[in-house]
């Protein structure tokens, strides 16, 4: 048997020997535009392996820039992105979509089944571990039909089929980033593809032409194509990044070993070093470098070549903790002189050095002094030890190791991210707030948090699981928390220029033109609505005010400080203690404990009060400013007089009276007559807009706001969270009856 398979190798390998080199002959090109082309695959018929290695250059793209396409395709307006023939032998190519297009009767317009002819000499198969069939449309059945049966007495015409169904109700069906069957869907594909070819279902789907006129399918890269709806009205000439697996087809498998050595002509691992590898997608091998080579095992005189492990840039996939000596294929570890290793050797870990007798019996002795200090310093490290596991435990420790988005830094840790708490920040409500620095560089902000005790537990781990949910560009986050110490450490992202409050009231009077404050109130506005209505549970914040929105040195606004947030249900919108800032509390929680979304929106209204007047809620003598700027709209129906002279020009004088109404309706006292957070962010939305148009005396109605879509926040990201340094009061903690 052994010699049957021999022969018919040999057989095989000769027969595509007269056509076949053994590397790129001299004076052939060697890249196209900006993709290389490495042997086998050769721009001209003599400068590659054969037929269906042959890359065509003659094609340019839009900006006139050549590009390389498959030769072997009959249509030859396949381009090639990329060619691989180290390690994985793989081509990317961009391929057309399919299309059928309907009018509103049901007739079709335009149709193009995705026909490509990419495989003329059977080099080529479609990954099916790197791409997936997508079909897009509504009502729309598409499925590939690839390859002949073989026979009358199959039940099927094609050896592949693979397919979905995607439908929608309505233009509003679909959503961006679903392709789960509502206006999109997608499968796997199957190994052996060699063509593009799909067909489409016949379904009506006339009455949807005006928001999805055509169905689509095709085959694309998982990691490159994520769905939108605009993708209803797709490009009819639109292409998609496809990856094709290739081999070497001349035998359905590696030749026998000893055909190998002999690198018989046809045979394309011609490198010395090389090694044959069989085909996992169709039939025939590729070729790759056996281990301690690299290069192109396809070419005869540069082909696989040793690497040197011994190099500083090959030091960490190579390691050696002693003398390094490069060998072919391989490399060597020694210790050095004086040195010697131990267990699984200096390519794995370090050397020791070798003590003489006499300082061996030099260290006993000292190792014996030392045994009572050594003992007395274990006993002390087993007490801390046992210290912080309490520590651990009492702050929560049990529950908060288990959430996932929160690292548990260790006393020892903590201690170098702060250098010993040397960079003091501020003092916080609860103790000061210190500067550190991650191990990547990361600026960061570790804050005291409550003391924590049996009754505060719960209430301790809650806070830590909200702020390790909110995942938004307008919310402080909270990258992880120490538990070994007394009172718990929490660790939060920087934020350089402290807080809204310093910043509005301090004493460097910075300036703030009107733009930067509507972003700094709009984006703010975000970071609530998300907290309302973004998480998978509702959250209230609860104390709301400029001390706790902190700005990154792009003076981005990062809501904070969440000791007073409730995590809360349906049933339990209640809570025996009030605590909250006096000026910014909403009379109706503090009158009956009832915490809703409107009580942060309460609070926000003055916010916006304090950055359109910068003026502290309490100021002058014993003047409010929520009394005086109601005052000053009852009397003027204006609030003029109140706003900061910085920002009061003629200008935007209607864009600050419109701010200022809105502050007054989130201030209500009638909580079911303020806006929600949503509302409150597109209003503001829409006054920064027809401020930049220059239409300060727009006034939108009410029907705008729904029709809007919020803007995104900038992509900027702060650091950290910096501690106030300003002293805001505190409702005390009252018991309601």
């Amino acid at each position: 048997m052994a010699t049957c398979w021999l022969l018919a190798s040999l057989l095989l390998l000769a027969s595509a020997a007269e056509s076949v080199v053994t590397g790129r002959p001299a004076g052939c090109q060697a890249r196209c535009g900006d993709v290389d082309i490495p042997y086998p695959f050769g721009i001209g018929p003599k400068c590659s392996r054969g037929e269906g290695f042959e890359i065509a250059c003659n094609t340019r793209n839009g900006n006139g820039d050549l590009v390389p396409t498959l030769a072997a395709a009959a249509n030859g307006s396949i381009h090639v992105q990329s060619l691989s023939v180290e390690q994985v032998p793989e081509v990317k190519v961009m391929l057309p979509v399919a299309y059928k297009c309907y009018d509103s009767g049901d007739n079709v317009t335009k149709r193009f089944y995705g026909e490509v002819d990419l495989n003329n000499n059977g080099v080529f198969r479609i990954s099916d571990s790197r791409n997936m069939f997508v079909v897009i449309g509504c009502n729309t059945l598409s499925y590939t039909q690839n390859g002949n049966s073989g026979g009358s007495n199959s039940h099927y015409s094609g050896l592949f089929y693979t397919g979905c169904v995607s439908y929608c109700n309505d233009s509003r069906s679909a959503q961006d980033g679903r392709c789960a069957g509502v206006g999109c869907c997608h499968v796997d594909i199957s190994p052996g593809l060699t063509d593009n070819v799909v067909s489409f279902g016949p379904w009506t789907r006339g009455f949807q032409v005006d928001f999805s006129p055509c169905d689509y399918s095709f085959l694309v890269d998982k990691n490159e194509y994520e769905f939108r709806s605009a993708d209803l009205k797709m490009d009819l000439n639109r292409t998609m990044p496809v990856w094709l697996d290739w081999a070497i087809r001349d035998s359905i498998t590696c030749p026998p070993l000893e055909v190998q050595e002999k690198k018989p002509p046809g045979y394309a691992c011609v490198s010395d070093n090389s090694e044959c590898v069989n085909s996992t997608n169709g039939p025939g091998y590729y070729c790759k470098c056996k281990q301690g080579y690299e290069g192109n095992p396809y070419d005869k005189d540069h082909g696989c070549i040793d690497i040197n492990e011994c190099t500083v840039s090959n030091k960490t996939k190579y390691p050696c903790y002693g003398h390094c000596n490069n060998i072919p294929g391989d490399y060597e570890c020694h210790c050095r002189v004086g040195y010697q290793s131990s267990g699984e050797g200096p390519k794995k870990q370090e050397c020791s050095s070798k003590f003489p007798l006499a300082a061996r019996l030099a260290l006993g002795i000292c190792l014996g002094f030392s045994f009572l200090i050594v003992a007395v310093l274990i006993t002390l490290m087993m007490h801390q030890k046992r210290k912080m596991n309490e520590y651990f435990k009492k702050n929560g420790g049990s529950v908060l190791q288990k959430v996932d988005n929160v690292k548990i830094f260790s006393k020892d840790e903590l201690k170098k991210i702060t250098k010993n708490n040397s960079d003091v920040l501020g003092q916080g409500g609860f103790g000061k707030v210190f500067k550190g620095t991650l191990e990547d560089n990361t600026t960061v902000a570790v804050k005291t948090s409550i003391e924590v005790n049996e009754a505060r537990k719960d209430d301790f781990t809650n806070e830590v699981i909200i702020q390790s949910q909110m995942m938004h560009n307008n919310i402080i986050k909270l990258l992880g928390c120490c538990l070994e110490v007394d009172v718990p450490m929490l660790v939060y992202e920087f934020a350089a220029k402290g807080n809204l409050q310093d910043i509005l009231h301090g004493d460097a009077n910075i300036p703030l033109p009107l733009g930067l404050r509507l972003d700094i109130a709009i984006e703010s506005a975000e970071g609530l609505r998300y907290m309302h209505s973004s998480t998978s549970r509702t959250i209230r914040h609860g104390d709301v005010k400029p001390a706790n929105i902190l700005l990154t040195d792009k003076f981005i606004p990062k809501i904070s400080d969440f000791g007073t947030s409730k995590l809360l249900t349906v049933d339990k919108d209640f809570t025996m203690f009030v605590v909250g800032s006096m000026g910014y509390i909403d009379p109706v929680f503090h009158k009956t404990g009832h915490l809703t979304q409107k009580s942060d929106v309460y609070s926000f209204g003055v916010v916006l009060l304090e950055l359109i007047c910068r003026k502290p809620t309490i100021y002058g003598e014993n003047c409010s400013l929520i009394i005086e700027f109601q005052n000053a709209y009852d009397q003027e129906n204006s609030g003029r007089i109140m706003f900061d002279k910085e920002i009061a020009n003629e200008e935007d004088i209607l864009i600050l009276e419109q701010i200022g109404r809105l502050a007054l309706e989130c201030l209500k006292e009638k909580v079911e007559e303020r806006p929600d957070m949503k509302e409150v962010a597109e209003r503001l939305v829409v006054l920064r807009r027809s401020r930049k148009c220059g239409q300060g005396n727009y006034s939108p109605s009410p029907q705008h706001y729904e029709e809007i879509s919020i803007e995104g926040s900038p992509k900027h990201f702060g650091a950290g969270n910096t501690a106030s340094s300003s002293a805001t009061h505190s409702a005390p903690a009252t018991p309601l009856s």
